[in-house]
């Protein structure tokens, strides 16, 4: 990053705000940039001016319009009148409860069936939510904590632990791992495909290290894309507003011969900066393209294969907190930067179908990401070969097993404020599993057995078996239960970090330095579960699950410095000094009301409960507990109206997060769509009503702004042709 490019953002930092952060040595004060005048009317243009004005004018009026057309239409529709060319209401419960999940037996299998706390979230349901990104289209999922930072990052996690770098999540694309072993998460920024092209998203809450593996310790999400074969034609999207300044893409499908067929796609977005504590804009939007393709070839009933890639690049603006070392005695500066990020992967996939009992599959894949911050660089390669292989062994045995390896290869750009040595690292993972399906009872009780054994670079061999129970005493109706146990792997990061982090000026704290330790251990979770999903009436389901997960070897930071170190700071380490355990409910019911309307309500509860292990001399990770919220309700409404239109309502209740000062929020999002013909839909979409802006999550580790999440809106059209 090239500083004298940005000569304004310097002259910004005479007008500061005052805000607190939690970092690793606790709570501490930090500079707020804003703009000359303090006001942050300076850059950009959303939200300021007359516009900003006009949109506190206007914003009022369209909740109060929401909620009218509620009433009127809700009379007119009751009539007997209703739209067409609408999905989700058209869909019967039970055709819902049918719709097939992969990712919790690695085998299709309806909803209704899986023994497990999933979710599905359906390509209408992103589309009626409004969403521009997966991130948001996460927020349908009960006990999904989803938390935005600032206008390019989010927080993202399954019951407990959320932070922006969460690291008890496995998320995949079509099967592809998008972990990165940095921190054992995922950079949610880069995550990303065409929304039109997304058939489903599974997300299975709880561990699904039996077959998954390492890290799937809280849950698994899995985005998978729409066949080619089901996306030919034409597609256009496009729109914008106050903070999606604009967005757009294009998709083409065709046919490269009878049975065999392709789509490219292009996709491009630009983010306005969000607001600061003090009203003044921050210095976080940014701007990302992406593009991709994706073939399947029949190549007979019992092959097909798949093949399919994506490439990205973007600029996120960002200011971060920096150590210096030449600028006692805080030694601290904040830097502008305008960071670049870039990546690509490769994927093919090969079925041969030897029966509706028995397929084989194999699967590899090269995923390629890079990072050029002002404090840290990554240049990272994955190298991925998977085989698993599906069949019966008599009458009442369905058997699955599979063979992996992975290997990655890590660059890394080291600065004072970061910095990992050796700069180059590798891991290789090695992994076999196995799942046997018994049935007990035709067609009532199942039992699920397995394990899944890894082999890993940093604390060799993992075992993480598993066990689930189903009973279903009568048709719609399905009880369920299960143990098991998930490891998290160390991350490149933890064994080699040195992480310098610095205060800024007139904070009492001193600067301290964290250290990584080479004899990290796996974090250990045994894992007890049970739910119960039914359709109890024709017009309602619901689906409530319960956990209690026993945590050991959690991450600590402890006093010292490890041994041959000469700390310039105040000196940690890491280490494995935490144990805890966290239980809590979900629940997500659905109730269609009419044939034009349905409403879907979530409640989740959690409790946390972090402490100590003897000997331990961390100062405060037990922190933690509040960093994720005990409650969380939401309520989505989808209505059918008369005229092709279409409205859809989320209310959102998320509770505080004591240990990061985040108060606890109310908010609305409001779509109105428009189909005057089957292949052309317009829609209006304001998110976030309520209060002008809202906090989410605060920074933790890495010193960045203290943003909040505004009030928006923004039209769309799509055109299919």
């Amino acid at each position: 990053m090239n500083r004298q490019r940005f000569p304004e953002l310097r002259e910004e930092r005479s007008a500061l705000g005052r805000g607190r952060r939690v970092g690793v040595s606790g709570i501490q004060e930090v500079s707020r940039p804003g703009c000359a005048d303090g006001r942050g009317e300076c850059r950009g243009w959303a939200g300021r001016g007359w516009l900003g004005q006009a949109e506190r004018a206007w914003q009022p009026v369209v909740l109060c319009a929401g909620w009218l057309l509620v009433a009127a239409t809700g009379a007119v529709a009751s009539d007997g009148v209703k739209s067409t060319g609408q999905d989700l209401t058209d869909i019967p419960i039970e055709k819902l409860m049918d719709i097939e999940v992969t990712s919790v037996a690695k085998k299709a299998e309806k909803l209704s069936e899986s023994p497990a706390a999933v979710t599905v979230i359906t390509a209408d349901d992103i589309r009626r939510f409004g969403a521009t990104s997966i991130p948001e289209a996460l927020r349908l999922v009960p006990g999904l904590d989803v938390a935005r930072l600032d206008a390019n990052e989010w927080a993202i996690s399954a019951r407990g632990f959320n932070d922006v770098f969460a690291n008890k999540l496995l998320v995949m694309i079509d099967g592809r791992s998008v972990y990165t072993p940095l921190f054992s998460g995922v950079f949610w920024d880069v995550q990303d495909t065409m929304l039109e092209d997304i058939d489903r998203i599974e997300v299975v809450r709880g561990p699904g290290a039996t077959l998954w593996g390492a890290n799937a310790v809280n849950g698994v999400i899995n985005i998978i894309t729409k066949s080619a074969k089901d996306t030919q034609g034409a597609l256009a999207t496009g729109g914008g507003g106050t903070e999606e300044l604009g967005f757009g893409g294009v998709r083409y499908g065709g046919k490269l011969a009878d049975n065999a067929w392709f789509r490219v796609y292009g996709k491009y977005f630009d983010m306005a900066d969000f607001p600061l504590y003090n009203g003044a804009q921050a210095y976080d939007g940014w701007q990302k393209g992406q593009g991709g393709f994706r073939a399947d070839w029949d190549v007979s009933d019992r092959n097909a294969i798949t093949f399919q890639g994506d490439g990205y690049a973007g600029l996120v603006h960002q200011v971060f907190g920096a150590t210096v070392p030449a600028n006692p005695p805080t030694f601290y500066e904040s830097l502008a930067d305008q960071f670049s990020m870039s990546g690509g992967n490769l994927q093919g996939r090969w079925v041969h179908t030897y029966s509706e009992d028995s397929d084989l599959q194999v699967q590899a894949y090269w995923d390629h990401t890079e990072r050029h911050t002002e404090i840290f660089q990554d240049n990272l390669n994955t190298y991925d070969v998977e085989l698993q292989h599906r069949f019966p062994v008599g009458t009442f045995n369905d058997v699955v097993w599979g063979l992996g390896y992975r290997y990655m290869v890590d660059h890394v750009g080291n600065s004072p404020t970061v910095a990992l040595a050796p700069d180059r690292l590798t891991d290789q993972l090695f992994s076999a599993f196995v799942q046997d399906e018994i049935t007990l009872v035709p067609d009532r009780l199942h039992l699920t057995l397995g394990s899944k054994l890894e082999h890993n670079d940093f604390t060799g061999f993992e075992v993480e078996p598993g066990a689930r129970l189903s009973w279903t005493p009568q048709d719609r109706h399905m009880i369920w239960g299960s143990i098991s146990r998930a490891v998290r792997t160390p991350s490149f990061a933890e064994e080699d970090v040195t992480l310098n982090h610095a205060n800024p000026p007139g904070s009492p704290l001193p600067p301290t330095t964290l250290y990584g330790a080479p004899d990290f251990l796996s974090e250990e979770v045994i894992a007890y579960e049970i739910g119960y999903r039914a359709q109890p009436l024709e017009r309602v389901s619901f689906d409530v699950s319960t956990f209690y997960n026993v945590y050991s070897h959690l991450r600590s930071q402890e006093f010292g410095a490890p041994p041959g170190q000469a700390p310039a700071f105040l000196p940690f380490h890491l280490g494995n000094g935490l144990g805890g355990d966290t239980y809590g409910v979900e629940l997500g019911p659905t109730w269609r009301v009419a044939d034009w309307w349905q409403l879907r309500p979530s409640y989740t509860w959690l409790h946390m409960h972090l402490f100590k292990e003897p000997g331990s001399t961390d100062p405060g990770s037990i922190a933690q507990e509040g960093w994720s919220p005990q409650q969380q309700f939401s309520l989505f409404s989808s209505m059918d109206l008369p005229y092709n239109l279409s409205f859809d309502w989320d209310v959102r209740y998320v509770d505080s997060l004591p240990a990061l000062g985040v108060p606890s929020y109310v908010v609305m999002d409001l779509r109105l769509g428009w189909r005057p013909s089957r292949n052309l839909e317009f829609a209006v979409v304001a998110q976030n009503l309520g209060e002008s802006q809202h906090a989410e999550f605060v920074p933790t580790f890495i010193n960045t702004q203290l943003t909040q999440v505004p009030r928006s809106v923004y039209a769309q059209m799509t055109w299919r042709f």
